[in-house]
């Protein structure tokens, strides 16, 4: 690890103070690169996620895709809890910190809007920025991008009823445009244009391909702060005109992601799968997809609602959450690989256990 990344927990702080300043300095140009957008998908988010993504989705190697399957352990433990555990867990801990431990610092008359918002900022998985995750742990590129698939998949079909049952409306709104678009923009066609540039490198050679990929990985890192920047200086305003709320709507934020982390990276080790599977199986549910979050509540309660808020806190906190994550999972290696099953390995290898 360069001398850059070992600090970047700094970096990442530095670049969250910077972007509130900033936006607190500048509030009409952040406006203006907010306005930039598709249905709720940021365009210069956009763009910095595809500069984060590529180099991790350029390892993906198509022709090896079929030998994930033999990791049905880490797929079903994913599914598990970003579906059936995850979403209630949210709805657990946002009535328990919003109606009962802070209702006295929060406005008597947002409460259930920031319940609905933290419910919808759980209803649905990282879509895109898990290939991140996934590559600072050294996770599996070809289960990443399975695992996403399968979530993708789910997600068209379940969100709009599991978020119908937690918040008890009859009619979701679902923004389809947000949710085509950003399967779209983060997966589809980021995804071509890394299989293209494979492609044509590995034709050189394989050792040409190692070194351009190599090259290009820095900027993922530099592409991340500029993210921060950019998503710290959209809420400049809202962050330093209201700081306790945004703190404490930050807690059950905080305490899903931990939770839901730990569920699955346990799990994973108990059933023996390797630490480069069980990185991306429990980095996925700790993530969330924040800009779906955000549409559904602005088409349910409004731009200016406690639900709106409660999500765009889910985004000011994802990063430093998962780098955090991220962190714990690296140098937890050791200790996941020490409880390695080897009984689940041979079965894998065929060979009798």
């Amino acid at each position: 690890m360069s001398g850059f990344e070992r600090w970047l927990s700094l970096w990442v702080a530095a670049c969250m103070v910077t972007g509130a300043m900033l936006g607190e300095a500048f509030p009409t140009a952040f406006v203006a690169l907010g306005r930039l957008e598709v249905a709720q998908v940021n365009l210069p988010v956009g763009l910095l996620i595809w500069a984060m993504i590529i180099p991790m989705l350029m390892k993906v190697d198509f022709s090896s895709l079929a030998g994930v399957r033999g990791h049905w352990r880490g797929f079903s433990i994913t599914l598990l809890v970003n579906w059936a555990i995850k979403p209630f867990l949210m709805a657990a801990l946002a009535w328990l910190c919003i109606r009962v431990l802070f209702d006295q610092w929060l406005p008597a008359e947002q409460l259930d809007g920031y319940i609905a918002g933290l419910i919808l900022l759980a209803a649905a998985p990282c879509t895109a920025m898990v290939f991140v995750w996934s590559h600072l742990v050294g996770g599996d590129a070809n289960f990443t991008l399975t695992q996403v698939a399968l979530n993708d998949a789910i997600m068209l079909i379940a969100f709009a009823p599991l978020v119908a049952l937690l918040l008890g409306v009859t009619n979701v709104p679902v923004p389809w445009g947000t949710l085509w678009l950003s399967v779209v923009l983060y997966i589809v066609l980021p995804l071509l244009v890394a299989q293209a540039m494979r492609g044509a490198l590995l034709r050189r050679s394989t050792a040409h391909f190692d070194t351009v990929v190599s090259k290009l990985t820095p900027f993922s890192t530099l592409a991340l702060l500029a993210t921060l920047v950019l998503l710290f200086g959209f809420q400049g305003p809202q962050i330093l005109s209201q700081p306790l709320i945004i703190a404490l709507l930050a807690v059950p934020i905080l305490l899903q992601g931990s939770i839901t982390f730990g569920l699955a990276y346990l799990a994973n080790r108990a059933v023996g799968e390797r630490h480069d599977i069980a990185g991306p199986s429990c980095l996925i549910g700790a993530s969330n997809f924040f800009e779906l979050a955000v549409a559904t509540a602005i088409a349910l309660y409004g731009l200016d609602s406690g639900a709106a808020l409660a999500t765009v806190v889910g985004v000011l906190v994802e990063v430093p959450l998962m780098l955090a994550l991220v962190a714990i999972v690296t140098r937890s290696r050791r200790w996941y690989a020490g409880a390695s099953s080897e009984r689940h390995r041979a079965a894998d290898d065929g060979a009798p256990p």
